[in-house]
């Protein structure tokens, strides 16, 4: 965190002296010029940043910082009074991030438990004992593959609320992988599958990437959505 910080306001310190005078000093910054659309887009960027931490942060006090930096004055605080300052902050962001993780997790955790049940009841949906949901879309007369077969498919994969995260058909090629080298519902369900069929997969988190996720798309306790066609093993 701290170096962020350090790092961000370093960048800032490009900009021109007049962008820290308040509104009456914007009002004579001219864009015109590369240094001063990189300064004002370098300053947007940055002050986004330090919006989004809030009242954590005083305006006017980030700015005195900021001029004292460009301008080479004094600094106001010693530094071991920023140090102190920066780890107590480090801190507090830490805490809010897991609270906000936490959050996340439990919203997750109750969607999911409720989009289950109710895929649960749809015709022609199998539950395993794992908890795994599929459903036959197409049948296929090929073997079946055993854990330690590799496998060539083309698949889709959504999170609850439909959103796209993955497509092996949008890249234009089939995957292949090992059956023991995926996450575990896609395992169990591939070693229920004919080559030639199509299924529609729906994994609970703890078959999928659990508490963890696969950030950023992937949040902690998501379940997935698949449709799966095994189009072959490999030798």
């Amino acid at each position: 965190m701290k170096k962020l910080a350090w790092l961000v306001i370093g960048c800032m310190c490009v900009v021109p002296a007049t962008v820290w005078a308040g509104d009456e000093g914007n009002k004579d910054v001219e864009l015109n010029s590369f240094q001063e659309k990189l300064g004002y887009s370098m300053g947007l960027d940055v002050g986004n940043y330090f919006k989004g931490i809030g009242d954590e942060i005083d305006y006017d006090a980030l700015l005195k910082g900021l001029n004292d930096a460009y301008q080479g004055n004094e600094p106001a605080l010693s530094a071991e009074v920023i140090a102190s300052v920066q780890k107590e902050f480090g801190a507090k962001m830490q805490a809010k991030q897991q609270a906000e993780m936490q959050k996340t997790k439990e919203e997750n955790k109750k969607k999911g438990a409720e989009f289950l049940a109710e895929n649960k009841k749809k015709e022609g949906v199998v539950t395993t004992e794992s908890g795994l949901q599929y459903k036959l879309l197409e049948e296929g007369d090929g073997p079946k593959p055993t854990s330690s077969d590799r496998v060539k498919v083309d698949y889709v994969g959504t999170l609850i609320d439909g959103t796209e995260f993955d497509s092996s058909i949008k890249r234009g090629e089939p995957a292949v992988f090992g059956v023991d080298q995926v996450i575990p519902g896609w395992s169990e369900a591939l070693q229920l599958m004919e080559v030639g069929s199509k299924y529609k997969l729906v994994i609970p988190s703890e078959l999928a990437y659990g508490e963890k996720g696969a950030p950023p798309v992937i949040e902690p306790n998501s379940v997935l959505v698949f449709e799966v066609s095994l189009l072959g093993i490999e030798e």
